[in-house]
């Protein structure tokens, strides 16, 4: 039977039992906030492209992780902009590197809140790619040393979690592999595991320091155009160790969010990433859309989709709005 036996405006008749029978909730602790660090003492350089986020000094980097933690918000996940640049990469895991100077800052002031740092070498590159370059090609096997070299002078740093960006084939066992033969068998690898090659990142480039010199990064990120290779992606990154996986970006990619929820037992990530927040941060500006109710809107459908987890730039702003 239906109509009149079945009325489904009954249970949309007011706020209070819209509440009671919602499907998808979201808090702030479904939020991880990132930041970007850079040198300095009392830096708080404005992002152009993405606005209300700034490149920070490491004494800012610890107010806003305090913030952060005041508003509920679980995590944070650490870019580092290095001083200097080379082929080699040489700051990405330096002792006394900005990142690793950053992860011992907040974990002294802010011990609960979980530290996460993000892996790749782009940032620290002077040719702006994941991997290290011969003759314009991005060798896969060379970068995985230095990328277990990063990640484990992050965890030597104090770092909860290393979350790998970089797309190369077998980083997640060299990470894997390099923690658990120095003690650090503990510490969770959260891999990007769906990593497409996205025009959304742009404002990131500019926020990380970190467009390519040459080309673009179609050779080791996916393809947008792709579905099924995702789970293929994702099901290596668990078999060598991965104990979170991430789909990034996250708006136009709900299906393999939901893909990879669907398949997988294993906690989800997305990435709400830069792109997505500009475009939301340029339409409210012009007076176009209610912007928190937007924010809303989107962070909670990619819980519906399955995140368990969402990396946001819009992480403070929505915890604020949810505790109101």
């Amino acid at each position: 039977m239906s109509f009149p036996i079945h009325r489904p405006r009954r249970l949309r008749l007011n706020r209070i039992i819209r509440n009671m029978v919602r499907e998808t909730l979201i808090t702030p602790n479904d939020f991880i906030y990132p930041l970007f660090v850079i040198s300095g003492k009392g830096v708080r350089k404005k992002i152009s492209s993405m606005p209300g986020c700034f490149q920070v000094s490491v004494d800012e980097c610890v107010k806003e992780a305090q913030n952060a933690h005041k508003f509920g918000i679980p995590a944070i996940i650490l870019f580092g902009i290095p001083e200097r640049k080379d082929e080699k990469g040489t700051e990405a895991y330096n002792p006394k590197g900005i990142v690793q100077t950053a992860i011992r800052a907040i974990k002294d002031k802010v011990p609960d809140l979980v530290v996460i740092t993000d892996v790749c070498m782009c940032e620290y590159m002077s040719h702006g790619h994941c991997g290290i370059v011969k003759k314009g090609k991005i060798l896969n096997d060379p970068t995985l040393e230095l990328l277990a070299k990063e990640a484990l002078s992050h965890a030597k740093a104090g770092a909860d979690m290393v979350a790998p960006s970089d797309m190369m084939d077998g980083r997640i066992m060299a990470i894997r592999n390099i923690l658990d033969t120095n003690g650090f068998e503990d510490i969770p690898v959260m891999s990007y595991a769906a990593k497409y090659a996205s025009a959304f990142y742009s404002p990131f480039r500019e926020a990380a320091e970190s467009t390519p010199s040459f080309g673009d990064r179609r050779s080791y990120q996916m393809d947008p155009a792709n579905r099924r290779e995702s789970l293929k992606e994702v099901a290596l990154d668990i078999e060598e160790g991965a104990d979170i996986v991430m789909v990034k970006p996250a708006l136009s990619y709900m299906d393999i969010i939901s893909d990879v929820k669907d398949t997988f037992d294993v906690p989800v990530a997305a990435y709400n990433v830069s792109g997505e927040y500009s475009m939301v941060k340029a339409a409210a500006k012009m007076g176009w859309i209610d912007e928190m109710k937007v924010v809303l809107e989107i962070l909670t459908s990619m819980k519906r989709a399955g995140a368990d987890m969402i990396l946001t730039y819009h992480a403070v702003d929505a915890a604020r709005e949810l505790g109101k």
